[in-house]
């Protein structure tokens, strides 16, 4: 009794009591739970996905062999790490829910690995050994906590269909802002002030983790699980001592997921959406480098201008899709909208990809590649939601742990597996690491060049075609109204 006592006042005290007192979604909630929150969480994780790779080789110069290595071994760490989060998360009961205790808790530990990763004390051996260290500390520790956790929020936190859809869209605008600042603000910073000097990257990641700590806590503050609360007073009635264990298994979620083919098809859709995502970003640098012809801007060694302007050219239509993705989503349904983005999508990177070297046609095509990728880009947590709800409407249980450690380890393992994929490749086609930069396209050979660009525009340009056709069969959204009413009545009666 004591210790459910100490446990209440914990999670109900003036700094751990959530803000979000209403029943409904309010603004307030929205703005910090769901998109200031997850940008100053994820905001690393976007720095990292444009610089980390090349933080590595340009500036510590690790050997690539031994970054292919690391970034394959951790991936296994990463996946076991997810699945082992979301089976806490699902395991968790108290008054702040359950995915929410770990969100407060990322606050700490996103800081403290980010800082680690650009705190190198040591030289040879002792170095690599450090970053190994560091790496795993943020990728299999720190981002599975928060970002399993974050997740899981969208799906937990109401079953208005058009709220989850904005609540989506809004965590998603945030992931896109944070790859914005990776992509476009920080290269800017990187090539014109932190150059190769690790004592300035250092200062920048400390300034990056002490804003995380603060957002990370104001999204734990200001976000609320009314259906976690929901469920939890069905199982309380069904057992008056609220038997813990009522939480499903971790074999009984993947009985009721592997049996349903729409939770396949979407886990397919994001696989191949996140994966060729992560091959663009972390060759986006060299292909700015090497590839594009800087002398746009009048000089060879530009290239941080020219990928500050790609990533603007891939940022506004993005931002602009917001204003009617949301609107289109609600009159056609999710999927029709997202199989048309994925063909604009498919015909934006054809464009780029015949464009060459040359910065307008590639321009153009990044423009409409990255326009087509808005609808499943800000659909996807809310697609993921609804299969959650009609995996539990057939088989009477919550896989939202489940679930979203899978989209979580799909996530955060692309980093590490398709930056291994793309060192492996600079490895094969003779990548030389000290090019001269103000040689620009003179420096790396044509074959290096070729494997660059195939990377950066032609995977994901592929990936986008086969993308739509598993949309196809894509329908939970046909009967969906009916099943939450069910849903909800279910509980209504339990309780």
């Amino acid at each position: 009794m004591s210790s459910t006592t100490a446990s209440k006042s914990f999670w109900d005290g003036p700094l751990t009591s959530s803000l979000a007192k209403k029943d409904r979604v309010t603004t307030p909630e929205m703005l910090f739970g769901y998109l200031i929150g997850p940008f100053g969480g994820l905001l690393a994780s976007g720095i990292f996905t444009s610089q980390l790779q090349n933080y590595f080789t340009d500036v510590l110069q690790l050997d690539l062999s031994f970054l292919t290595g690391l970034q394959l071994f951790s991936t296994i760490l990463i996946v076991i790490a997810n699945l082992v989060v979301g089976q806490l998360i699902e395991r968790t009961h108290c008054l702040a829910g359950k995915a929410r205790p770990w969100v407060l808790l990322s606050a700490l530990t996103f800081s403290v690995s980010t800082v680690f990763m650009f705190f190198v004390p040591f030289e040879g051996v002792a170095k690599m050994v450090w970053i190994a260290i560091a790496y795993n500390l943020y990728y299999a520790v720190a981002y599975p906590i928060y970002n399993t956790a974050n997740s899981t929020l969208v799906a937990v936190s109401t079953r208005d269909t058009e709220k989850r859809g904005t609540l989506a869209s809004l965590t998603n605008i945030s992931g896109f802002g944070v790859m914005g600042t990776g992509t476009m603000i920080f290269p800017m910073l990187v090539s014109f002030a932190l150059k190769q000097d690790q004592n300035l990257w250092l200062l920048a990641m400390l300034v990056v983790a002490l804003l995380t700590a603060l957002t990370v806590y104001l999204q734990y503050r200001f976000t609320r699980e009314r259906i976690t609360e929901e469920v939890l007073a069905g199982v309380a009635a069904d057992d008056e001592k609220g038997d813990k264990s009522a939480a499903p298994s971790l074999g009984d979620q993947l009985s009721a997921v592997a049996r349903e083919s729409q939770w396949w098809i979407i886990m397919g859709v994001y696989l191949l959406y996140q994966w060729s995502g992560a091959i663009k970003n972390g060759s986006m640098t060299y292909f700015c480098k090497w590839v594009l012809d800087n002398t746009f801007f009048g000089t060879a060694d530009a290239w941080g201008a020219s990928q500050s302007m790609l990533s603007l050219l891939g940022a506004l239509p993005m931002a602009a899709a917001i204003l009617f993705v949301i609107p289109l989503c609600n009159k056609f349904g999710k999927q029709r909208v997202c199989i048309a983005g994925m063909v604009v999508g498919v015909v934006g990177g054809i464009i780029a990809y015949v464009g060459g070297g040359s910065i307008v046609p590639v321009g153009v095509g990044i423009a409409l590649k990255c326009l087509g990728s808005a609808p499943i880009g800000y659909m996807i947590l809310a697609m993921l939601a609804d299969v959650i709800d009609h995996v539990e409407f057939k088989s009477n249980l919550r896989t939202d742990g489940l679930t979203m450690s899978i989209y979580s380890s799909i996530m955060v393992a692309a980093t590490p597996i398709c930056n291994a994929i793309f060192s492996g490749i600079l490895s094969a086609v003779g990548y030389d690491q000290a090019a001269d930069i103000t040689l620009g396209t003179m420096a790396q050979t044509a074959l290096t060049q070729n494997a660059i660009s195939i990377s950066y525009i032609l995977v994901e340009t592929i990936a986008f075609a086969l993308c739509g056709a598993l949309l196809v069969s894509f329908n939970v959204e046909k009967n969906l109204p009916e099943e939450q009413a069910a849903l909800k009545e279910r509980h209504e009666k339990a309780a």
